[in-house]
């Protein structure tokens, strides 16, 4: 997994009479979620409409647009069904003029983030809803799969609360409906990975402050993915030197006609992986997982030493494991960059008084062995 463990799936593949059955584990407002997802495959030919949806062939990549229908099967009507979606898809792929996602807030009591029964729109990689983005990475235009939803139970802290009318395993159907080509990592330039990675810091700070951590950690863990791949743009740049190197980006960029998207430099990479796993910790520690924690603010404060805000989550996460030397030292360095902080301060006091609580305990447990 991923820093948080949040977004790399546990899959399993079976092939039994043309039926792949996967599984893997997703990230919903609600905790960690096991998906175990049956399709039948329908090789088919690609076929782009004059809307630019591919209505069958290839699977969705990164940025693609997909009309999917995402419903709960104990509301499925089957013959209602076959008989509607008959003429459906060519009239909706007919309708639509300008291929444009629909928009929707993420709802903090939902499993499944979609509007259930309804055509959507989502963009691929968007990361509004990690379970049905998961199921159409691996569709064709046209499949519908099944999926059946329980919680992981062997990931701790996560609460499931339940309503009179959910009963678990939640049972739904995804269907596929077309979908516009999108790009593969290599062919999307540093620049459109740049704004991704932005958009996605930007996005998951939002889901932090509505209270939606789950939600705000897989923002950040898709931030910190697409960084890996810029990794060699910034070395190449620091081989060059900046100037030089950010000039042949912006003529490489007017080549390709992507004028409006700037890649990073080296200090912005560096600034912005920083934040990432700073951001990333604090999620951590919301979710009670301060070995994680931990790991995200230590890299946090090898990149950008004079992180405040990192320091004090390393101590935070140093404290809660009860590794009292190296949370203190955390502190500290905070008190260098902040003189007189006030949440430092308090920290030492608080590591001093368990401290003195400890020594008197083992104090009394001497005292009584030699008595």
């Amino acid at each position: 997994m991923d820093p948080v463990h949040l977004l790399e799936t546990l899959r399993g593949h079976g092939d039994h009479d043309g039926v792949d059955v996967t599984s893997w584990v997703s990230v919903c407002p609600r905790g960690l979620w096991k998906v175990q997802k049956k399709q039948t495959r329908k090789e088919s030919k690609q076929t782009v409409s004059e809307s630019g949806y591919v209505t069958s062939g290839y699977c969705p990549r990164l940025g693609s647009l997909c009309r999917v229908r995402v419903r709960l099967k104990a509301d499925m009507d089957e013959t209602e069904s076959s008989v509607s979606d008959k003429g459906s898809e060519n009239l909706a792929i007919a309708e639509v003029t300008e291929a444009v996602e629909t928009a929707f807030p993420r709802c903090q009591d939902s499993v499944l983030q979609v509007p259930l029964g309804d055509w959507t729109t989502l963009r691929l990689g968007e990361g509004q809803c990690d379970i049905t983005e998961a199921c159409l990475e691996g569709m064709r235009a046209g499949e519908k799969c099944e999926i059946l939803l329980s919680p992981a139970g062997n990931v701790p802290n996560v609460s499931v609360p339940q309503s009179e009318e959910e009963h678990l395993p939640i049972c739904a159907t995804v269907e596929l409906q077309a979908f516009t080509p999108g790009r593969e990592s290599w062919e999307i330039s540093p620049g459109e990975k740049w704004e991704w990675v932005k958009s996605h810091k930007e996005r998951g700070g939002g889901r932090f402050r509505s209270g939606d951590v789950w939600g705000a950690a897989d923002s950040y863990s898709r931030a910190l993915k697409l960084l890996i791949t810029l990794y060699g743009h910034v070395r190449e740049l620091e081989k060059k030197g900046q100037e030089q190197g950010a000039e042949e980006q912006r003529d490489m960029d007017r080549e390709n006609g992507d004028e409006a998207h700037h890649p990073p430099s080296a200090n912005e990479f560096k600034t912005i992986k920083a934040e990432l796993h700073s951001n990333m910790s604090l999620c951590q520690l919301k979710l009670n997982q301060p070995e994680r924690a931990k790991a995200s603010a230590t890299k946090a404060t090898e990149l950008e030493p004079g992180g405040a805000k990192a320091w004090y989550r390393l101590g935070q996460a140093c404290q809660k494991m009860n590794e009292l030397e190296e949370a203190k030292q955390a502190f500290r360095k905070l008190l260098e960059l902040q003189p007189e902080s006030p949440a430092a301060l308090k920290a030492l006091k608080d590591i001093a008084s368990r401290e003195k609580e400890t020594n008197v305990q083992l104090g009394l447990r001497l005292s009584k062995m030699f008595s």
